[in-house]
């Protein structure tokens, strides 16, 4: 080999080690730059948080007694029978809520429904409750009917009245709000919903109540479910059930609507007046209503009289048709005050439908359920028979309540058991505050007396409306 080889060989081999060697290098910079943290800038992005101002608080009452086809010259005209008793307040210390009274047609100016309107007070929302009843004693209406005044709402339930002969149920359509609402009624029942050319695209004006017969919906449907959806503007809907037995009126009631389907209902306060096998009770005294408005369910029936553990009847599994209405029979009962509570695997709606007898004289009611409270909450006891408050605590611990009175004269400190219930008696005509301490509650008013039977629900009060964060 010449020296020029060996010098050539030398120097490629000497190229070949510095190369691999600067590559090794660069391969263990690049490691050691993805392994090794490199300094960051980080900034928190500019926020801003603030609570919106609090809305006026508002209850919508359904209003008196109507009556349709008095006038023989217009047999489809609705005449008021009896003007609705109102009791209202507002938060302590708050200034008297504010009144308007809604237009019907039919009825002269100054007897529709009143709605009750308290505006916020600085930055602070001021609760306004209200309830009203009437007693009605004609020939074609009679009977004792009590509810609350609520607030509107764009989508809601009523579970109760029929369409068939001897009843002339009412929808109560109110527009408290300052535009129109579009309302459509969806009819549940033997041949599932069913949206009829009466319920379609009703306008509501601002400030009117609409009144539609329930007959002209569901004609001959016995246990019906009406879902009243809103467009434009809230309402509140509620049913004036009425039912007359070969020309004897056998009673009227205000049915509240339910707020949502949910897999549980609980509906307490149900008053029973007579024990099984007195004059009259052969006939079902008791009646379950449900619906599983979009999914086949299986719901589970539990009666449990207040104060009492043990079960009054034995629990029952019912199945559910999606859409389609079902009655449940819980005669039997032994007169007392008793809680239903249906638990299934899909959202239903409930009622309960109670009367005190089937002959002349006698009325019923339609229990809804009551939705857990957890704040401080105001409500009304209306006038009428002596009321009864039914709490039922659903939690694993007692539940220390309190009722007071509104102006702060009265108070009532009560241990509720868990999973237990109990009831306290009540004044008429009085605003009350429910607080349910750290626990969470259910609350049901009932108001019964000769021939007079109805039952109220306490809402919780509605909530502040929660801190909202602006990014600027």
């Amino acid at each position: 080999m010449s020296d020029r080889r060996v010098f050539r060989w030398a120097t490629t081999s000497t190229r070949l080690l510095a190369g691999t060697a600067v590559s090794a290098v660069a391969v263990v910079a690049v490691v050691t730059a993805v392994s090794v943290p490199w300094p960051t800038l980080t900034r928190e992005p500019l926020s801003v948080s603030a609570v919106p101002a609090p809305s006026a608080s508002v209850a919508s009452c359904d209003g008196g007694l109507l009556s349709v086809g008095r006038d023989l010259a217009a047999v489809d005209s609705i005449s008021l029978a009896e003007s609705q008793l109102l009791t209202s307040g507002a938060s302590e210390g708050a200034e008297p809520p504010e009144e308007q009274i809604l237009e019907v047609t039919g009825l002269p100016d100054g007897e529709g429904p009143t709605v009750f309107t308290s505006p916020p007070e600085g930055r602070e929302r001021v609760d306004v409750a209200a309830a009203g009843s009437a007693t009605a004693s004609d020939d074609d209406l009679a009977g004792y009917a009590a509810s609350a005044c609520r607030p509107p709402l764009l989508e809601s339930w009523l579970v109760g009245g029929s369409g068939e002969t001897g009843a002339a149920d009412l929808v109560l359509l109110a527009n408290p709000g300052v535009v129109p609402a579009t309302v459509q009624l969806t009819v549940f029942g033997a041949e599932g919903p069913t949206t009829p050319p009466g319920g379609t695209d009703l306008v509501v004006p601002a400030g009117e109540q609409r009144v539609v017969p329930l007959a002209g919906l569901v004609i001959g449907e016995a246990s019906p479910v009406v879902r009243v959806s809103a467009a434009g503007a809230a309402v509140h809907a509620s049913l004036q059930a009425s039912i007359t037995r070969t020309l004897t009126p056998g009673g009227v009631e205000q049915v509240g609507a339910v707020a949502e389907p949910q897999a549980e209902q609980t509906i307490t306060g149900i008053a029973v007046t007579r024990n099984p096998g007195a004059e009259g009770a052969s006939d079902a005294a008791t009646v379950l209503r449900l619906l599983s408005p979009s999914a086949d369910a299986t719901a589970r029936i539990a009666v449990t009289a207040t104060g009492r553990d043990a079960p009054s009847l034995e629990p029952e599994d019912v199945s559910l048709a999606a859409g389609e209405p079902v009655e449940v029979d819980l005669g039997g009962l032994a007169r007392g005050t008793y809680t239903v509570q249906v638990t299934a695997d899909a959202p239903l709606v409930a009622a309960v439908w109670q009367t005190t007898g089937f002959g002349e004289g006698d009325d019923f009611a339609w229990y809804t359920p009551s939705p857990l409270v957890g704040v401080p909450s105001l409500f009304a006891v209306p006038t009428g028979p002596p009321p009864a408050l039914t709490l039922v605590n659903p939690g694993e611990e007692p539940a220390e309540v309190s009722v007071s009175s509104a102006d702060g004269s009265y108070r009532l400190d009560l241990s509720v058991p868990a999973n237990g219930s109990m009831t306290a008696r009540l004044s008429t005509r009085t605003v009350y505050v429910l607080d349910p301490g750290t626990s969470e509650i259910r609350a049901g008013l009932s108001l019964t007396g000769n021939g007079a039977l109805a039952g109220i629900p306490v809402w919780p009060a509605d909530a502040a409306s929660p801190e909202i964060v602006v990014y600027p």
